[in-house]
């Protein structure tokens, strides 16, 4: 395989208030994290391709813990799937997210997420450019990658063309984008199977674990 990524990866900060480190969890985490994502996907609102208003269909799997995401909104059920309330947020990811701000920004500022979107990319599956902007919320959003390696293509916050940069999120890495960057498009156009460490037990594809704080209350 030809690489478009330099092998010796340091941390950076890609955009005021994003910041990119590599292999923050190690790999016994990384395991553990996968073994979680196995049991979400199987419900009680199981992993599903979510379709879009316009009638298309996203090429990744996506489940929710804590507020059901589909477009463009949170709710506590999930409407689009099957109509049962979503999979509670546990503890313990909490404490990871601000152990990742921490990590990204020397302290975690409060944080308190409450919403995770589970994303499992397949070979051929990609990411449109978007902005997560769904959230009352202004607070960073945690990006946790696992398994193959992809481009993670990250905007600015007035357009999804350029300017851009790539990066390579490898399994273990960590993103972190708030502040001036917190709205910025991004996207995953490419997916490089077949580089996962086997150590992790997924096996092919990637998963991407994102957390978020919506701002919102149960109603």
């Amino acid at each position: 395989m030809t690489w478009l990524f330099p092998v010796d990866r340091e941390r950076a900060e890609i955009a005021p208030g994003a910041v990119h480190v590599p292999g923050w969890l190690p790999v016994e985490r990384q395991r553990e994290l996968v073994g979680a994502c196995r049991g979400w996907a199987r419900g009680p609102v199981p992993m599903r391709r979510t379709e879009l208003p316009g009638g298309g269909v996203m090429s990744v799997r996506t489940v929710c813990l804590g507020w059901h995401w589909q477009p463009y909104r949170y709710s506590r059920t999930a409407d689009d799937v099957n109509g049962a309330p979503v999979g509670a947020f546990p503890g313990w990811l909490a404490d990871l997210g601000r152990a990742a701000l921490v990590e990204a920004y020397g302290e975690d500022g409060g944080y308190a997420p409450d919403a995770a979107l589970v994303n499992f990319y397949e070979p051929d599956a990609r990411m449109g450019m978007h902005q997560d902007r769904e959230e009352r919320s202004g607070a960073p959003v945690v990006s946790l990658s696992i398994g193959d390696s992809c481009v993670f293509r990250f905007g600015n916050t007035r357009s999804r063309g350029r300017p851009y940069t790539d990066v390579e999120l490898a399994s273990g890495d960590l993103f972190v984008f708030g502040g001036p960057s917190r709205f910025a498009y991004h996207g995953v156009p490419k997916v490089y199977p077949g580089t996962a460490d086997p150590a992790t037990g997924l096996g092919s594809g990637r998963l991407n674990i994102t957390l978020r704080e919506t701002g919102l209350t149960a109603s």
